[in-house]
């Protein structure tokens, strides 16, 4: 008689499943995590966990869409804060702001136990722009692990954009000690406020840039250390240092000016077509848009508009560029291309006007009857707006074009977009310069009166007449505190942080004459294309 065979051996205890595949993702395993979490899902259809985990693992594979499906799958069958985290980190990398907010929601109910959680909800509050709320979750994640230098950056960051300048400045410090060569702490701290010849970190930056080998370090620290020999009074060595980094960057990108030239090309040969379709049922809302140039005044502006009491801002929303890709229906790659704005341009503009409004309303609280969206790049799309949203003001900031150019050329914007490439070279961004020009002509003669054209240098000479002036151009009665505007409490993320938070100054204007010998080429390009410059 045969002995029966034995029986088989007992499934692995869920924890011990969870933990394994966890543990292959950490590692990187991920194909194989996402393996092992599916099998685990169609054995235990019921288990959430291996529904979350197979989702993480699809996200990480690049299949988003059903990565979101997956966690979506979890959250129904437990709805712990960690899930509902990683649902809106999810939701915001399709551009799902509205949906993550309402996860985030979820997610303080019962909110995750470990570091990254806190982390993960601080992150998604940032990128919805609510740093305030970010804030308890990065102080929280610097808490459960003190050890982690990304952690603090990232509590560091939220810390400096609500004004805790000097919160931040310690919250670096304690990550440089750890980590003496993190580049973006080095940048972060930089700016964080003026350099003096008795406190600053010249000598500490130059060094780690001499031993710093990774590009993107480098261009990090190089932008740093410019900025602190130029609050230093050394503009000459700032210049070199930035010019230096500038090279090293735009060496490695494939940036071609000419395709910026085809979207100016693409949007100006589409403008009769976007002012001759028929309009259904327009959005009635009034937004304010601030455009022009980056490094011009909008984020003042924005500061000065958001001040008054009828008004709150929303940022730099990506709202109208991702509804009027909506309505292309174009599956590129890039939100903006001639492919786009060729097929956008028959869409019926009301129906781009409900998208925006859609898609900027998880940025907007609603406590006050207006929002600036003050997302520069907007100033391609003015025609747009204008159709879309017949009742919205347009405020175009102009400052000295050579000013514009230096700005440009002195900031670094976001090193992942593709928006800013044209930044790294003076030449670029002169080019760039004239067709933002020659764009804005487009829409002064297409569109009069419909853009207020806000110069830089007059709102700082006469700031109560030019305030009056944008006031009543964005029809808003006038208000005191828009001249206290560096009282405004609000966060600050862009690049004018710490400038927006003192009264107005006379600093920047004219700057570019220290550097008029560097800049000769560019000025040269300008007046080659009918724009001096004296």
């Amino acid at each position: 008689m045969t002995s029966p065979p034995p029986p088989p051996p007992p499934p692995p205890h869920p924890s011990a499943r969870a933990a394994t595949i966890r543990a292959a993702l950490a590692r990187g395993e991920t194909a194989a995590a996402f393996d092992a979490a599916t099998r685990w899902r169609t054995a235990a259809p019921h288990a959430a966990e291996a529904h979350f985990l197979a989702g993480i693992a699809a996200a990480l594979l690049g299949k988003v869409t059903i990565g979101i499906q997956l966690v979506e799958d979890a959250v129904g069958r437990d709805g712990q804060g960690e899930y509902h985290a990683q649902l809106a980190r999810l939701y915001t990398l399709v551009r799902r702001d509205a949906d993550a907010a309402r996860a985030l929601r979820a997610a303080e109910a019962s909110p995750p136990a470990d570091a990254l959680g806190r982390d993960t909800i601080g992150c998604v509050y940032a990128r919805l722009g609510d740093h305030a709320a970010s804030l308890p979750h990065f102080a929280a994640a610097v808490r459960l692990e003190p050890a982690n230098t990304a952690f603090r950056y990232n509590h560091a960051a939220a810390l400096s954009f609500v004004g805790e300048q000097d919160a931040a400045e310690e919250e670096l410090e304690a990550l440089l000690a750890r980590a003496p060569a993190d580049a973006r702490a080095h940048h972060l701290l930089a700016g964080l406020r003026r350099q003096t010849p008795a406190r600053n970190h010249v000598d500490r930056l130059a060094a780690t840039r001499r031993a710093a080998r990774a590009p993107r370090d480098r261009l990090l620290l190089g932008y740093a250390l410019a900025k602190e020999l130029d609050d230093l009074a050394d503009p000459v060595a700032a210049f070199a240092t930035l010019a230096d980094a500038n090279a090293e960057h735009r060496a490695r990108l494939p940036y071609r000016f000419a395709d910026d030239a085809a979207n100016f090309d693409a949007m100006e040969t589409a403008w009769s077509r976007i002012a001759a379709a028929a309009v259904t049922n327009a959005p009635t809302a009034a937004p304010i848009f601030i455009v022009g140039m980056p490094r011009t005044g909008t984020t003042l502006v924005d500061r000065i508009l958001s001040s008054h009491p009828d008004v709150e801002s929303a940022g730099e929303l990506q709202a109208m560029p991702l509804a009027v890709k909506a309505a292309a229906g174009t599956r590129s790659r890039t939100v903006l291309d001639p492919e786009t704005i060729a097929a956008a341009a028959g869409a019926d503009p009301a129906a781009i006007g409900r998208d925006y409004l859609a898609r900027a309303a998880a940025h907007v609280s609603g406590v006050r009857p207006r929002f600036v969206d003050k997302f520069p790049g907007n100033f391609l799309y003015v025609g747009m707006i204008a159709r879309s949203l017949p009742d919205a003001a347009i405020v175009c900031l102009r400052r000295n074009p050579m000013d514009t150019i230096l700005a440009n050329f002195r900031n670094l914007f976001a090193i992942g977009s593709r928006y800013y490439d044209y930044s790294y070279d003076l030449l670029d961004i002169a080019a760039y310069y004239q067709r933002f020009d020659g764009m804005m002509t487009l829409w002064r003669t297409a569109l009069p009166g419909r853009v207020l054209e806000l110069g830089y240098e007059a709102l700082v000479a006469n700031q109560e007449q030019e305030t009056r002036r944008l006031l009543d151009h964005c029809g808003l009665d006038w208000s005191d505190a828009c001249l206290d505007f560096h009282a405004n409490a609000a966060p600050v993320s862009t690049p004018s942080a710490a400038q927006v938070r003192r009264p107005l100054y006379r600093d920047a204007v004219d700057r570019w004459r220290r550097h008029a010998d560097a800049l000769a080429p560019a000025r040269a390009f300008l007046a080659q294309h009918g724009i001096v410059v004296e």
